[in-house]
């Protein structure tokens, strides 16, 4: 099972080794393919005045001390064609936003890498055509046809996290989730999901939702889970309504596991 977990944005290098310290135990699990997630610039946030990170260059210092510090594989976003190749000199997996899921572009640098590339699918989507974005990376990559072995070789996922419902809503179709299995692994973002956008100048959400969901996609079937993560989310300076304490992820994964072999 792959699983995507950290705090939503670098908010220092302080938190970020004390929330990195708090996963270790997921990177010790044989059974857990880990990746420590984390945004050096959250470029899409609602107002100008909202926190963004510490920037390119000194998020790359920290992901390099997490990796040397923990030997964690890392997963981050990006926004721009030239931040790729600076970013992929040192995280394992680049990460599309949702937002830029069919910027060409930027599929196709991160392609150009050998990084994991993971397209989070945009909530405006069909979840049918996802298959184009992973065919931008594919036959950058070499390959001609999008189906999951072709995906699951070339180091491409897709990750789900709800549809745009009206104004300030988000929610989750199950059914997206084997749709989009046929063409790639399939991650599901339990944070980002019960996020409700337009809170008056911020994105709120409700994370007591976040279980129910996550439960449901172990049901439904998927590759990986993402969690965004924090040791207080209240006090978190980005996403803090959606994400889950690091004390309770620990619960969540058990049930998880148990519905998977249920599943499986």
């Amino acid at each position: 099972m792959i699983l995507i977990a950290g705090p939503c944005v670098i908010e220092s290098r302080d938190n970020v080794m004390r929330i990195a310290e708090s996963l270790k135990r997921y990177d010790e699990d044989d059974t857990i393919d880990f990746y420590f997630k984390a945004s050096f610039d959250k470029a899409n946030r609602t107002s100008l005045e909202s926190y963004r990170g510490p920037g390119l260059e000194e998020g790359m210092k920290i992901f390099a001390e997490v990796k040397q510090r923990f030997g964690y594989k890392t997963l981050t976003d990006v926004h721009e064609s030239w931040q790729v190749p600076l970013v992929a000199e040192t995280v394992d997996a680049l990460q599309i936003p949702a937002f830029l899921c069919r910027q060409t572009d930027l599929l196709v640098a991160a392609a150009k890498t050998d990084c994991i590339v993971n397209i989070k699918k945009g909530q405006f989507m069909v979840p049918a055509d996802m298959q184009y974005s992973v065919l931008k990376v594919l036959k950058t990559r070499g390959y001609e046809t999008a189906d999951y072995e072709t995906s699951k070789k070339a180091n491409v996922w897709l990750t789900e996290r709800g549809s745009t419902f009206g104004y300030g809503n988000l929610v989750v179709d199950m059914r997206s989730l084997p749709i989009m299995r046929k063409f790639a692994p399939v991650i599901f973002d339990a944070t980002h999901s019960v996020q409700m956008p337009g809170q008056g100048g911020k994105t709120g959400g409700d994370s007591s939702f976040v279980p129910y969901l996550a439960r449901a996609a172990a049901a439904t079937g998927v590759d990986g889970f993402f969690f965004e993560t924090h040791f207080d989310p209240s006090v978190a300076l980005s996403d803090g309504p959606n994400m889950i304490r690091l004390e309770h992820l620990d619960t969540l994964l058990g049930q998880i596991r148990a519905i998977r072999e249920i599943v499986e």
